[in-house]
């Protein structure tokens, strides 16, 4: 009874990925009704973040319990397709049209989910990213999007065209053949985790100086990283 209950810890938390990833897919529904001393979109912006924490410790405890399956793998994909590809995709389509009612360019948010689809998928057959990434990974383009809301809502709505393109180049980065180093530390050595600790640094001096919306910028500061030095 121990051994089976062990074994479906991670797949427990994995599940809490998914539920954060549906609420906030509701909230997404309400971004400016307040709910306590938040506004729906902010909301959004905890379940999303919550949703990627549950998706760090999932494979954490498996690794630490040794309590792999085929299950966890396959659930901890359609979890991150909700909480990273479907979420943002409803955080960014409510928002087009909360600033751009009725917007045509609103659809091209659909990107944003379907290119979180085969990234993941291809990620389930691909035995080349065990260590690294080919792609940009699904959870950091929930983080950009969370970056851009809190930007729009900071300072001003770029327009409809211009959110457009950035989805489509932005969605189009999880699919492309970019090796991309991996965010996890396998041990704390300056040298082979340098890259990280510059990414966390950036990251920390973008959200100091400018709030959330620093977060969009560590994503661009990993995407550039990765580019010009991919590696592991």
């Amino acid at each position: 009874m121990f051994r089976k209950i062990r074994a479906n810890i991670p797949n427990s938390i994995t599940c809490l990925n998914l539920l954060c990833g549906a609420m906030a897919c509701i909230c997404t529904f309400h971004l400016h009704e307040p709910f306590g001393e938040l506004q729906g979109y902010q909301w959004a912006f905890i379940f999303i973040g919550a949703a990627a924490l549950f998706d760090f410790l999932d494979g954490a405890m498996a690794r630490l319990l040794h309590a792999y399956s085929d299950l966890g793998k396959e659930l901890d994909s359609l979890s991150d397709l909700i909480s990273f590809g479907l979420a943002p995709t409803m955080l960014m389509f409510n928002t087009i049209n909360t600033f751009d009612t009725d917007s045509p360019w609103a659809f091209a948010v659909l990107f944003i989910v379907l290119f979180a689809g085969l990234r993941l998928a291809r990620f389930n057959v691909d035995d080349r990213q065990t260590t690294s990434f080919i792609g940009l990974p699904v959870p950091a383009n929930a983080i950009f999007w969370i970056g851009t809301v809190a930007w729009i809502h900071a300072y001003t709505y770029p327009g409809s065209v211009a959110l457009a393109i950035l989805i489509l180049v932005l969605a189009s980065l999880m699919v492309m053949p970019l090796p991309m180093f991996s965010l996890k530390f396998s041990s704390f050595d300056w040298r082979t985790n340098s890259r990280r600790y510059i990414l966390l640094a950036g990251a920390v001096l973008f959200v100091l100086i400018l709030g959330l919306s620093g977060l969009a910028w560590t994503i661009f500061l990993y995407i550039a990283m990765s580019a010009v030095t991919p590696g592991k």
